[in-house]
């Protein structure tokens, strides 16, 4: 991994899919969202989610929380904004910013912790690489 951004950004539009019949965006899709906005910024600092866990590091979320300001609609640009706000021995924290990407406007705001897990699901530091460049890249 390099040192990379302090924040990383990325933008799609809000899928049918992703919606209720009333054409709003269904509350879990914005954790899925900030999941895209997570590995987004991993691999702007060198790597990619995939490549962290072939080399036996799988970071699983331990704690999330969303806040919600504004209803996202089908077929809306979505923006979300991603910083690494604290890195620890075990875990990494996360920061988003979901906003409509042609306004601005805020839609939620939300964070996540993600502990480092071995192959066994056990507990482990983060490689000292890994959790170096996410220190470097932390606000």
């Amino acid at each position: 991994m390099v040192a990379g951004p302090r924040e990383s950004s990325i933008e799609f539009r809000v899928r049918y899919a992703e919606t209720d019949q009333m054409g709003v965006v269904y509350h879990a899709n914005y954790l899925v969202w900030c999941e895209i906005g997570r590995t987004e910024l991993i691999r702007q600092l060198g790597t990619s989610y995939a490549e962290l866990e072939r080399s036996g590091v799988a970071l699983a979320v331990i704690d999330a929380s969303v806040r919600y300001h504004a209803a996202a609609r089908y077929d809306n640009l979505i923006r979300v904004r991603t910083v690494i706000t604290e890195v620890r021995s075990r875990t990494v924290s996360f920061d988003y910013r979901i906003e409509d990407a042609l306004t601005g406007e805020r839609l939620a705001s939300a964070s996540t912790t993600l502990a480092s897990l071995n192959g066994e699901g056990k507990l482990v530091a983060l490689p000292e690489e890994i959790r170096r460049v996410m220190e470097n890249a932390s606000t």
